[in-house]
């Protein structure tokens, strides 16, 4: 994706009042769509559209877990480390910093071992 782009799809997410919600919400403790809906102040339908917009640019991450009735449920993690704007030359650029689940540095670093 271009830069400017870019920094234009992080900007407008990042300035939307769920779209905080959801990555504060999630940053520690993953949830489901229904519980952030619940917290936020935006319609079901504008929460599942923010889930969506989160997971594609990579702020926000989706999986499957077990519930304590053995169900499986889909939950939300915030991959969000930071973001930093530059100015250069060539104009504004984006970059975006996510941090990783300790259980995927430790499954890489185990394959890591295997290379």
């Amino acid at each position: 994706m271009a830069q400017s782009n870019r920094l234009d799809t992080v900007a407008r997410l990042l300035e939307d009042d769920c779209t905080q919600t959801i990555l504060t919400r999630t940053h520690d403790q993953p949830m489901t769509a229904a519980e952030l809906t619940d917290t936020c102040s935006a319609s079901r339908a504008t929460v599942y559209r923010r889930l969506d917009d989160l997971t594609d640019q990579g702020l926000l991450e989706k999986r499957t877990e077990l519930d304590a009735d053995g169900q499986q449920r889909t939950v939300y993690a915030a991959t969000l480390d930071k973001v930093v704007v530059d100015l250069t030359d060539d104009g504004l650029e984006v970059t975006v910093t996510t941090r990783q689940r300790a259980a995927d540095r430790f499954t890489d670093f185990v394959e890591g071992l295997y290379d």
